[in-house]
């Protein structure tokens, strides 16, 4: 028995839907598995939908609230503003609608940035715009190369904490922010990997100046359409892509040819309409965590834990010829919530394995095995064994 399993085995009985106990699911770092409390959340849902009609936002609204409690207190960020949308995308091209773009053309990132902000920046990048792909594998060397390309002409610093591909940490992100806020460049940090996992004080590292993305479907077991970009409280962008729920305050104002104006708080860069169910779930599942005393030191402590053992037994078993490697050899406290393991036949492997009912995740020749919080050390064990026996097969 490994230290991680006493939590483990305790949530095990409060995700009863999903099954946790009964089920190899290590697909932690792309889609947790939801606790009852989301199921209930989503009937509250329905019964104040049938009794309030379209009063129902308000009470939508104060879901929110509790989220927003939530990422504040993650991230020791009492001042910090938080805007809720569908998606990280949404907040993301908001965001970049409020860059002078015409005046500095330039965007500096790396080249291990997720999808949705690296397709962005590269169609950005086919209309004329100037976007720096810095190498991201070496911190020391990423934040030399980031202080080197800041100049007059860079509208800002788009790049993650932890990366989606290895999970490896930025352990230079403190100073990277530092240097952009020395050279008045805004930097946006996405975090998906980060919230839940690796803690961060706001505060602490003097990060208050910094925006960042943060996604409700991995790690946080908030499922979909709950995502955030925190923004400081003092922020005065007036982003160019921007719907009525950042004037929600406002309906009732009469039209007039005043330049157009925002709520004050948190919903600067929201759009329009969404469905407020996501909200009801992620806020009732937000509570069972506060319950069950999962703060960021016991989540940050068993993701550790699990990864190393994940590590070990990896170890163990890899042997000459098996054609797979660690992706990410940083050690334990530098890495995130997954094991990334490199292969050519990353996507067979996965394949494989879930033709055994085991569900993992890859990403281009990277094979990646997630836990959460409810995995225990014998489930561990199972998905590292049934991994060689494919990887045999496939010899």
């Amino acid at each position: 028995m490994q230290e991680f399993d006493g939590l483990a085995k305790s949530l095990q009985p409060h995700y009863s839907q999903f099954n946790v106990a009964n089920r190899l699911l290590f697909t932690g770092h792309s889609h947790q598995a939801w606790p009852d409390a989301a199921f209930e959340g989503m009937q509250e849902y329905m019964r104040v939908v049938a009794e309030q009609v379209g009063n129902k936002w308000n009470f939508g609204f104060e879901k929110t609230e509790i989220m927003r409690d939530y990422l504040r207190n993650y991230y020791d960020d009492p001042h910090g503003r938080y805007c809720r949308e569908q998606n990280t995308h949404v907040l993301l091209v908001s965001w970049l609608s409020s860059l002078d773009l015409k005046n500095k053309p330039k965007i500096i990132t790396t080249t291990g940035e997720f999808h949705s902000m690296y397709r962005q920046l590269r169609r950005l990048e086919e209309e004329g715009l100037e976007i720096v792909y810095l190498p991201h594998e070496n911190d020391e060397k990423l934040l030399e190369t980031v202080r080197q390309n800041l100049d007059e002409r860079t509208a800002a610093v788009m790049l993650s904490r932890v990366y989606f591909r290895t999970s490896e940490i930025n352990t230079r992100i403190s100073e990277i922010s530092d240097a952009a806020k020395q050279a008045e460049v805004p930097i946006l940090i996405d975090d998906y990997h980060g919230t839940n996992v690796v803690p961060l004080s706001l505060q602490e590292k003097n990060m208050e100046h910094v925006y960042l993305l943060v996604g409700g479907y991995k790690y946080m077991q908030w499922g979909e359409g709950n995502c955030f970009l925190r923004f400081p409280e003092n922020c005065e962008f007036r982003p160019v892509i921007t719907g009525w729920f950042s004037a929600f305050k406002q309906l009732d104002h009469t039209r007039d040819n005043q330049p157009v104006s925002f709520d004050d708080g948190d919903q600067k860069f929201a759009t329009a309409t969404y469905d407020p169910i996501s909200q009801f779930r992620s806020a009732a599942v937000t509570q069972f965590f506060q319950k069950q005393g999962l703060t960021p030191e016991v989540l940050r402590n068993q993701y550790s834990s699990q990864l190393k053992y994940l590590r070990e037994l990896f170890d163990e078993q890899n042997f000459e010829g098996s054609e797979i490697e660690h992706a990410n050899t940083r050690p334990v406290e530098e890495s995130g919530g997954f094991l990334a393991l490199r292969s050519e036949n990353a996507r067979k492997l996965q394949a494989m394995l879930l033709e055994k009912n085991i569900f993992t995740d890859a990403r281009d020749d990277i094979l990646r095995i997630g836990p959460a919080p409810y995995t225990t050390s014998e489930q561990c064990e199972k998905v590292i064994d049934a991994l060689f026996e494919c990887i045999k097969q496939k010899n």
